[in-house]
Formats: C-alpha cells, structure tokens, sequence
C-alpha cells in the first residue's frame, strides 16, 4: 500500500499563475494527481519574480509548483485551441485564476467545456464573487482588506495590519483543494463533472469568522476577553490578545531581540502554577487574582507580571518551565529559526529539494500527511519539459512537435 497515491490516475489541467492556484494544484500533486502546468509560451510570470538567481526559475515560482508536468501553448492561436480541446477531454479537473471571464473569452465557457468532457471538474479561483466587487482585481492583502483580516489585525491605537500568512492567495487555494476533493468525490455517484468557484474574499471571511462571532456578541456589551478599554461598534483591533475564552499575549524574554517572546495562554488550571513559576505564589490564593473573573480586569497587569519574570530567561528556557506544568505556550519562531528547525526537517514539513538549474532549494512540504499516500516533494517542471512527453500522448508527431514551437504555438 505503501505506493499507492491517493489521487493517482487523476489528471490535472493546471492553468494557474502566481500563487493562489498553483498552491492548489501543488497539493493536488502532492496528493498523487498528474498536475500538467499549462503555460503560456512566456511562462508563468512569477519565473522571473523576485529571482535571487539570474536566469534561473525564481523561489517564487519553485515552491509553487513542485510535483507537475510543464508544457507552453499558445491558446490564442487556431492550433493552440484544437490542442487545448484535447487536454480537456483528456481531463478530470481543470483549475484556473484568471480575471473573470478570460477563459470564457477564450471561447471555453462552462457549456463549452461540459460538453467537451462530461466528467469534468472546472474549478476557478477569483477574488470575489458575483455581486459588486466581481470585476475588482484581486492580490493577496487586498483580499485580507476586504475580507475582515486587516481591520482586526494591529493594534488599538495602530493601523490595520497585513498579516504574513497569505490567508489570501494559499488560504484560497486549500478551500479550493476542498471543494476540488468534494467534487471528485460526488463524481463517483454523479458520473458527472461540476463547477468549483473559491473567492479570495470568501475564503478570508470564513478564516475570520471568529470576529463576526464578536461583532454579534458586541450588541450584548463590551468583549472582556479583549484588553481593550473601550468598545464602538465594530469589532477592534486588539494585539496578541486571543480573543478567546482564555486569556494569551506575547511576553518578551531575554535577551531582548526581535523575535525573543513566547505566547503564554492563562487557563484558570494554569494560574497556581504559573505564580510558583514567577516567583509570587501568594497570588494563586490571593482574592484579588485567583480567579479567571477577577484576572479578566486586569489582564495588561498580568501579563506584565509574567514578562517581569520571561524577560529574565531566553524563550526556548521559558518553554521547558511552562511545558513542564503544562501550561499552553509557544516561542515566536523567526523565518530563519523555521527553515533550520531540525523537527520540521524530520517531519518532511521543511525539505531540501534537488534543482536542476539552481541547486538545492528548501521549501515547505505537504502539511496533508495520509499514511497510505505518502508524498515525496519533487523539482518543480522546467518551462515546457514535458512538451514532447505530453503532446506525444496526445498523438503530435515529434515532426509537428518542431513546427508549433517554430510557429509559436508551443
């Protein structure tokens, strides 16, 4: 069992760029499927994106895209569209980010491609959906803008934030994976094909559904789990607080670095425990701080009085003493600290890939681990290095293989 794939057999007409679809149709390889990256001649244009080596395949693209087959098609050209017809039916899922409607304009609208291949699963990612913003062109914080994540995100007195996680474009391309998989699936008793459409902008608002958990709860008074003074009508920005039923926030420790800080969540289990460890265990029975609703007043004073301790340790000192009693805690990991953390390495969560042009790379793994499909993370497809491997399947002799790249269709 140990080889078999969970999506083998499957083939994947990948028509994406840039990266909330390639992070999709990535998965899907990982998965086992047959990802065919088609591309226009020029390429996928994150290529040449914030390359760090010239003339060689930028990071931008390379962690996008491992697992697939390349081929470059001109599909404004006549050719170009009677081969394109030929992938489609050749087809279970076709996925795609383009502007509203290019596709269509292509002369390959939803009836088009249905009648072409029944059993086919058209997935498109955009950034919004049918309503008012359809025509709005779309980039990963302005998804975050639009769908909740920036106005929550900061602090109170500070602007609205970006957050690092690309909610936007790789929280998108997962919900589509969802949607893909849930359409495979009900193929199986369907014995037809469907549509799958994922919004950048949906898909952030359900990441966020927790805030409008609290906008509905701000009608019934002020959120006292947040460190806020004062409450409008909205719901603010609130820091590192967890906005949860327990109390968190992030304590500096020693020596006092940009990343030196660990997030410390105060369950009502915790509170003794954690006052032995800061050198004030009168607290734990004092009237004033035993109890989760007499701490809730003053959570800033709290956590002040744990940091006047952490700033005294180093973070990784700080999680052995809180591990110990248990207590819910987690150093801020930096990039770097990331990329040479020896567990994620172990993991395959953090991986060495072998590049042809560049080298070695490291990129992130398949955070979808299945124990009878397991994923090996392979080089990502050069441009066009399965032409003739691909074409050929589809019946292109290798003579008419050298006229369409001498034509540009290819």
């Amino acid at each position: 069992m140990g080889d078999m794939k969970a999506l083998e057999g499957v083939r994947v007409l990948d028509m994406t760029h840039v990266q909330s679809g390639p992070s999709a149709t990535q998965l899907l390889g990982w998965l086992g499927a047959d990802v065919i990256k088609l591309e226009a001649p020029t390429g996928d244009i994150t290529r040449q994106q914030l390359r760090d080596v010239p003339d060689v395949d930028s990071l931008y693209f390379t962690m996008l895209n491992c697992n697939k087959r390349s081929i470059t098609l001109n599909m404004k050209s006549d050719r170009g569209k009677e081969i394109f017809t030929e992938l489609v039916k050749s087809a279970d899922i076709m996925v795609e980010n383009f502007g509203p409607g290019a596709v269509d304009r292509m002369g390959f609208t939803w009836e088009r491609l249905q009648e072409l291949n029944p059993r086919l699963i058209y997935a498109s990612i955009k950034g919004f959906g049918a309503g008012k913003y359809a025509k709005f062109k779309a980039y990963e914080v302005i998804a975050q803008a639009m769908g909740g994540s920036m106005s929550t995100t900061g602090f109170e007195e500070g602007p609205p934030l970006a957050t690092g996680a690309q909610i936007g474009d790789s929280g998108t391309g997962v919900h589509a994976v969802a949607g893909i998989l849930a359409a495979l699936y009900q193929r199986e008793q369907s014995g037809r094909g469907q549509r799958v459409q994922v919004a950048m902008q949906h898909a952030v608002l359900n990441l966020c559904r927790v805030k409008l958990r609290d906008q509905q709860r701000l009608g019934h008074g002020p959120l006292r789990e947040y460190p806020n003074k004062s409450f409008g009508d909205e719901v603010p920005r609130s820091g590192n607080a967890s906005g949860g039923g327990q109390p968190g926030w992030a304590v500096r420790c020693a020596p006092g670095g940009p990343n030196d800080y660990i997030y410390v969540i105060v369950q009502p289990v915790g509170w003794k425990p954690i006052s032995s460890i800061i050198g004030r265990p009168e607290l734990a029975d004092d009237p004033e701080w035993s109890t989760p609703e007499a701490r809730l007043s003053k959570l800033d004073k709290m956590f002040q009085l744990i940091e006047e301790w952490t700033i005294r340790h180093d973070k990784w000192t700080v999680l052995d003493r809180l591990n110990a009693e248990n207590i819910p805690c987690g150093p801020i990991l930096s990039t770097r600290e990331l990329v040479e953390d020896e567990s994620l390495r172990e993991e395959g969560i953090v991986v060495a890939v072998e590049h042809p042009e560049r080298g070695e790379f490291v990129t992130v793994g398949s955070p979808l681990q299945l124990s009878d499909s397991p994923v090996e993370v392979r080089t990502p497809p050069l441009l066009g290095e399965h032409n003739q491997e691909i074409y050929g399947e589809l019946g292109v002799s290798a003579d008419e293989l050298a006229d369409l790249k001498t034509n540009g269709v290819i």
